[in-house]
């Protein structure tokens, strides 16, 4: 089986032959090898369909998060040059007054059935309709553009990440040998797919030929819980902040997740009080804390037989990458030194479209004449035996009475008082130290945290100038599209 959507399964054969019929259409719209096609609709078997059957059709796909307003979803349109696009007819009041700025766009499918969707464009169920046949051969090679992915923006305007069919196929193979994926596998996958966690999923199912579980989102976590249940689950991906909405749920009554065989996490850092609660909820399951990138996909992988010792590090570079740590000059440092982590390997990304004064700040000269590498700009420091420690976002570390502060240091030892579901740190503007630190607490499900026992935490297990100046408690924090912790809005 390829995907269970919807509570309906699809096999190898639907998907393949259903995305011939999309190649066709787009082909015979005009589709040549390199033009990009979006896709903004929800995670559905539609979607997973248009993926394969814009690159059998030779062309690049561009998903855009389905929340994805207007004004936003014009400006991504525009900056790729955008030539088709499969839409879903509720998002039509979104798209139409788009795609209206957009003059490269001449086709448009709507999925679902013929008259769901606007007059104007071409309807799936039509397509779907067709004759099965294979589309013509577009000629491609493995350096040919697969996919272009947007970043979320959160230091201007989207940029997006290039990504060739050889970076993608390369860390497919990088992902399912350190998992250890097998046809067996049936990986449940909540994260959206214009998240590239979320479409490695889908990715790597049809390298391997597992079974993935696609949700439309986390949004009800018991009914995912009980999906997993349900089809006997054997892989959980996900971020931080979905574990911790997991870990306030416990113990599941009534379900039986025994089939778990691991659980991943990665998108931001895993603090390490939630790992050890996970393991005590699914001692039989492997927990691998990961880092990654957009721009690279996957870096590292902390092996889950090294937990008890390396908590704390994100682990070693995935296979077929090289990963170390430069000082401000570009020079390698040494154990224990904090710089900026720089990336090598078939995942580096090939660029930023359009935009190479962005590209050459991030794919730089490396060691090998004529090489780029990827500077990551995340802080990092290796011990003695090479394990990453992420130590933050370059454009995230501030200073505070002189002092240059972490804020996933003090988000950890938040983390680790009792009754704490989600911390977040940040630096806020103020008139006698500069910046002043600021934590936000969220508290468990039933429990009352004040301000009080927070500050006593942190004065009992951080240094004085790491104690928050302000701390507030909230109930929940605002999530970016991918389900991470969105600091700007904070």
């Amino acid at each position: 089986m390829a995907l269970i959507c919807d509570g309906t399964e699809h096999t190898f054969r639907d998907i393949d032959q259903n995305s011939d019929r999309v190649a066709c259409a787009l082909q015979e719209a005009g589709i040549n090898r390199g033009d990009r096609v979006a896709l903004f609709l929800e995670n559905s078997v539609e979607l997973v369909t248009a993926v394969f059957g814009i690159l059998k059709a030779g062309a690049v796909f561009v998903i855009i998060n389905p929340t994805t307003k207007t004004k936003k979803l014009a400006y991504i349109l525009n900056d790729c040059g955008v030539h088709a696009l499969v839409a879903q007819p509720a998002l039509a009041r979104i798209v139409q007054p788009a795609i209206a700025q957009v003059p490269s766009l001449a086709n448009v499918i709507w999925t679902g059935a013929a008259g769901e969707g606007p007059d104007s464009g071409l309807a799936w169920s039509d397509v779907m309709k067709e004759p099965h046949r294979l589309p013509a051969d577009p000629g491609l090679i493995d350096l040919d553009l697969c996919t272009i992915i947007y970043t979320s923006g959160s230091t201007g305007s989207p940029k997006g990440v290039m990504l060739t069919h050889h970076n993608m196929t390369n860390t497919a193979w990088a992902i399912s040998t350190y998992l250890e994926n097998h046809p067996e596998d049936i990986v449940i996958c909540v994260l959206p797919l214009s998240f590239d966690y979320g479409l490695y999923q889908v990715i790597t199912g049809a390298r391997v030929g597992f079974t993935v579980v696609l949700e439309r989102s986390f949004a009800y976590p018991y009914q995912v819980l009980r999906q997993m249940d349900r089809h006997r689950v054997t892989g959980l991906p996900g971020v931080p902040t979905i574990f911790a909405t997991l870990l306030q749920m416990a113990p599941f009554e009534g379900l039986d997740l025994s089939s778990l065989r691991y659980l991943t996490s990665t998108g931001a850092p895993f603090p390490p009080a939630h790992i050890r609660r996970l393991q005590e909820l699914f001692p039989w399951a492997r927990i691998y804390s990961m880092y990654g990138l957009t721009e690279c996909t996957r870096v590292s992988y902390l092996d889950p037989s090294r937990l008890e010792d390396k908590i704390n590090s994100v682990g070693k570079a995935m296979p077929n990458t090289e990963v170390y740590v430069v000082d401000e000059q570009g020079r390698r440092v040494g154990p224990g030194v904090v710089g900026e982590l720089v990336v090598r390997g078939s995942n580096v990304m090939r660029g930023y479209w359009g935009k190479p004064e962005e590209t050459s700040k991030r794919l730089r000269d490396g060691d090998i004449p004529g090489e780029k590498v990827l500077y990551t700009g995340d802080l990092f420091y290796m011990d003695e035996e090479g394990f990453l420690y992420f130590v933050g976002r370059k454009d995230d570390i501030f200073k505070c009475k002189g002092e240059k502060i972490s804020p996933k240091e003090i988000e950890n030892v938040l983390c680790e008082l009792d009754g704490v579901a989600e911390a977040a740190v940040i630096g806020v503007d103020d008139p006698i130290e500069g910046k002043a630190i600021k934590a936000i607490v969220v508290p468990r499900d039933g429990v009352t945290l004040s301000e009080k026992q927070v500050r006593q935490h942190c004065r009992a297990n951080l240094e004085n100038y790491m104690v928050p100046k302000f701390i507030e408690i909230h109930r929940t924090l605002p999530r970016t599209p991918s389900g991470k912790i969105d600091k700007k809005t904070l």
